[in-house]
């Protein structure tokens, strides 16, 4: 954290309002203070609880950094007609979590923006919820940061979504970082006035280079008040680009709030959790049920051929939400992937194989042959009786060959 105050000996002097509210955003548990370590929350509340003075002063107990060390080690606070001294691992208890940050003050501080504070916070809300949750697949637990030629991606898949947002973002680097490290993160940034974000190379902090191993690589956020420093992963993210239809034959622009009114009313007709929810597209947006005992129709403007669909509805729901407002919904063939797009966002969904997106059957039999030899033997009934029996068996090799309905999800991405 970077306080703006003046120095005082070895301590400092800062407007309490200052230390408070950066105090409020960090997100570790234990705070370095002049090479002491004190817990965040408790601290805060003291703080809070001072009065008399919007100014505090913190110095060592006894002055001076060497004297200290010889001695116990205390802080010594004062604000206003208030004196306190607070003992080294004040308010840390056994369970208090190992995460660290530091306060420094500097007379001020200066962050050159490249990103907007609230634009960032909304990126990472729209990249978060579809990551990995599975320990099993660590990479994909992570949120890949790319920024190069003037633009920042966002980038996060489960296996079954994948969401992808851009920003104008001028740095360039790489990094993977870990989805827990990030919580917490995007409400913090929405209360900062100045946002910088940038990359560094572990050991000696330049910038480093897109080609860098991922593991090697730091990402750092600068606020007006804080610094937020994550060490990358070490990991290969899938080449996520492949797998996002560059072409689209049928595109609907549609309404989420009403969609997923509409889905919200069919999913109460099914007691499974895992409720398909079948779309066709043809003038409007048609929601049913499988079972076709539910059906909604949402209007919206579409743009090519008719077009059906079977998606999770718990998946659909999750990316209508992610979009907010008017959506783009974008299908290419009854086996891609479904994209739903927004100004900057892309969010890619894997649909449910169903018996009508997989290739039909050769439902053509060979022709039986007129018999010729027996003609003339043979008694019209007899003929007859022939004839349905080579059709019944025809019929039951055409049956046999048909693909069977199914309704897995296939994967986005393989970890």
């Amino acid at each position: 954290m970077n306080i703006e105050g003046k120095r005082s000996g070895e301590g400092f002097v800062a407007h309490k309002a200052i230390l408070v509210s950066a105090l409020s955003k960090a997100l570790a548990e234990r705070l370095v203070l002049m090479d002491f370590t004190l817990g965040r929350k408790g601290l805060l509340g003291y703080l809070k609880a001072l009065a008399g003075s919007n100014i505090i002063k913190i110095v060592p107990a006894n002055g001076s950094a060497s004297e200290v060390r010889a001695s116990d080690k205390r802080l010594k606070v004062t604000c206003g007609s208030h004196t306190s001294y607070l003992e080294d691992l004040a308010w840390v208890g056994e369970k208090t979590p190992m995460t660290l940050c530091e306060v420094r003050v500097s007379p001020k501080r200066t962050v050159k923006p490249n990103i907007g504070g609230i634009e960032l916070s909304e990126a990472l809300n729209r990249v978060l919820p579809f990551t990995a949750k599975e320990d099993n697949r660590p990479v994909l637990q992570c949120v890949l940061f790319t920024a190069k030629e003037g633009s920042l991606k966002l980038v996060g898949a489960d296996g079954y979504t994948l969401a992808v947002v851009k920003l104008d973002c001028d740095v360039e680097g790489q990094a993977l970082i870990q989805r827990d490290d990030l919580q917490g993160i995007a409400n913090a940034l929405r209360k900062a006035h100045r946002v910088c974000l940038g990359f560094e190379a572990s050991g000696d902090g330049s910038a480093s280079s897109p080609q860098e191993r991922l593991d090697s690589t730091y990402l750092v956020i600068d606020t007006e008040v804080t610094r937020y420093k994550w060490h990358g992963v070490d990991g290969t993210f899938p080449e996520y680009e492949k797998l996002i239809p560059t072409e689209a034959k049928t595109v609907a622009h549609l309404d989420t709030v009403e969609a997923i009114k509409a889905i919200g009313s069919l999913k109460w007709l099914t007691d499974n959790k895992a409720y398909p929810i079948d779309l066709h597209l043809n003038g409007g947006v048609v929601l049913s049920n499988p079972d076709n005992n539910g059906q909604v129709t949402i209007p919206a403007d579409i743009e090519g051929g008719e077009m059906r669909r079977r998606l999770d509805g718990s998946y659909l729901v999750s990316a209508l939400r992610a979009c907010g407002g008017m959506v783009d919904f974008r299908l290419t063939d009854g086996s891609s992937p479904v994209v739903f797009t927004t100004e900057g966002y892309q969010l890619v969904v894997m649909p449910m194989i169903t018996s009508q997106s997989q290739p039909k059957a050769q439902e053509v039999a060979e022709p039986i042959p007129e018999p010729e030899a027996v003609a003339e033997a043979e008694t019209s009934s007899e003929l007859a009786e022939s004839r349905a029996e080579a059709v019944a068996e025809a019929e039951a090799i055409v049956k046999a060959d048909k693909p069977k309905s199914h309704r897995k999800r296939e994967p986005v991405a393989v970890a």
